[in-house]
């Protein structure tokens, strides 16, 4: 059976229960359903096959018609993220010294236009797009997170984002 990930944007423990979402989620119909860290991802099982656009849609629905929650939302499949990991795309990048990876997905990848990269501000790099995703690494400092203002700016709301670590977290669900 399948595993994915629902990459939900803009969730924290304030706006959003894990335990509602992973009842939403079982509702309807998805199996072993995991919640992961408290940032909005959720692993789970489906026995009806569909499309990642299909998949995106119906997280939605469930959290909408059983919690009233209302987030963008992105699905991977584990073994897509995985190949990822294994891939290591950081790895072909001199990153800075004390640079954070993180990976930005986008929701609707055929839609977004194609965009000369790499892009920097801030101690913020856009370095590549890959597909569905986007390879960023940032300095953490005093002006915030100014990589998601920028990947706005480039690639619009339609995007949720998470560290390398999280990915693997998620690809390992």
């Amino acid at each position: 059976m399948p595993r994915y990930v629902a990459l939900l944007r803009g969730v924290s423990p304030m706006n959003c229960q894990m335990p509602v979402l992973k009842r939403c989620l079982e509702e309807a119909g998805f199996t072993d359903v995991k919640t992961l860290l408290s940032s909005g991802n959720v692993a789970f099982s489906t026995a009806r096959s569909a499309s990642l656009p299909a998949l995106q849609k119906r997280v939605e629905k469930a959290m909408r018609d059983g919690a009233g929650y209302d987030f963008l939302t992105v699905v991977r499949s584990t073994a897509h993220l995985q190949r990822l990991l294994d891939a290591d795309p950081f790895a072909a990048f001199k990153l800075p010294a004390g640079g954070k990876r993180v990976l930005t997905f986008l929701r609707e990848p055929d839609a977004v236009h194609e965009v000369e990269l790499p892009i920097s501000r801030d101690e913020a790099s856009i370095l590549q797009r890959r597909g569905g995703e986007v390879l960023c690494v940032y300095v953490p400092n005093a002006k915030g997170p100014a990589f998601m203002q920028l990947l706005e700016k480039t690639f619009g709301k339609a995007i949720t984002t998470r560290t390398w670590d999280t990915v693997a977290r998620c690809a390992r669900a």
